[in-house]
């Protein structure tokens, strides 16, 4: 009887087909988006321990894009060589992230999902903290041995979680995934733990990095990130179709002709390798993918075709101004990202939790 009452709840609070048509989103409102992206861009470029005005702002940026020397002196090298990379990797983060965390929403009809719930993040975490305790690094290869670590540490994480999920239940159901994600979730940070003890010497390094850090960010890295955006972020944006079609249920994923399972794979890999990257070279950044798409979502609809696209500008967005709040609350000192994003989450993630039991209830 309470299953019933369950699954009954899980169909009420499930958007139905009409849904996705009844949602009115201008595509004009992409142009607010990206203009709110751009202004807060400047904004965190200008703003710091040295404040440099708006508009002097925009014209060493613009100056360096035409490939004009650089007239700004101080200025110029504060922002070329150390906020402007930064900045570009906040926002390339927060987009990735927040694209990830819609992705996961969908795919698993689950409002609480997002890609921290394979368990990804954390193995990509593992990875790179193996790597700053024992020095591995890969002079061969252009990467720190870090970020390689934390890519490997990453796919190998989602390997292990879909083979545990195949071998409970052949048809990789969403609760099985969850199940096993969160179990080796616990399993990684007690491993990380562990490690952090017999690594005492690199004990502050270890802990500042695992609450996420994108201080001394590179150009480099500004470019990682926006090819591995490009790629599986592109893949999520062209099953935007078929995530709809989860979001209703995957009784109606396979009506509508969806092949649920390679599906599926094909999201949970972009996801895992996209986050893999993210948590490379910033650390482990929470919640980013849980609260921007619900704020999204009141925005555009349910529609993944609005709500992915949107879902860039806005966890971009939101992270750089995280990002402002982490230098500007204790400055000169300043605060990891991660410490951020998890206060305002953790809010956020219970105020969700209380809606979707009441709904369900």
């Amino acid at each position: 009887m309470n299953e019933n009452k369950a699954a009954k709840g899980e169909e009420r609070a499930a958007p139905s087909p009409k849904a996705f048509h009844r949602a009115s989103f201008s595509p004009a409102a992409y142009l607010l988006f990206a203009l709110v992206m751009l202004l807060t861009l400047v904004l965190c470029v200008s703003v710091g321990s040295v404040s440099i005005p708006f508009r002097e702002t925009v014209t060493i940026v613009l100056d360096a894009l035409a490939g004009r020397e650089a007239q700004g002196g101080t200025a110029s090298s504060i922002i070329l060589t150390s906020r402007l990379p930064r900045v570009l990797c906040v926002a390339l983060t927060g987009a990735s992230l927040s694209i990830c965390g819609a992705a996961m929403q969908g795919l698993l009809k689950n409002p609480l999902a997002d890609g921290s719930t394979l368990g990804v993040s954390s193995g990509a975490s593992l990875g790179a903290v193996i790597a700053i305790a024992f020095n591995i690094t890969f002079p061969s290869l252009p990467f720190a041995g870090t970020m390689v670590m934390a890519m490997l540490f990453a796919f190998g994480s989602i390997v292990v979680i879909l083979s545990l999920a195949y071998r409970l239940d052949c048809s990789l159901s969403t609760n099985s995934i969850i199940l096993i994600g969160v179990i080796y979730s616990m399993f990684a940070s007690s491993l990380l733990s562990l490690i952090m003890t017999f690594s005492s010497d690199k004990l502050h390094n270890i802990t500042f990095w695992t609450m996420g850090s994108l201080a001394g960010s590179s150009y480099r890295n500004a470019l990682v990130l926006l090819v591995a955006l490009a790629l599986c972020g592109g893949v999520l944006l062209r099953l935007s179709r078929e995530l709809n079609a989860f979001a209703v249920g995957e009784d109606n994923a396979r009506h509508v002709g969806v092949n649920v399972r390679a599906v599926r794979l094909t999201v949970l890999i972009a996801v895992s390798a996209l986050i893999g990257v993210c948590v490379s070279i910033g650390g482990t950044i929470a919640f980013v993918g849980l609260v921007t798409p619900h704020v999204v979502r009141m925005i555009t609809g349910p529609n993944h075709a609005r709500l992915l696209p949107a879902s860039l500008f806005a966890g971009s967005t939101f992270l750089m101004l995280c990002d402002l709040a982490a230098r500007m609350i204790a400055n000169p000192l300043q605060l990891p990202i991660g410490v951020v994003t998890s206060l305002i989450g953790a809010v956020v993630f219970i105020v969700i939790f209380y809606r979707s039991r009441r709904s369900g209830a």
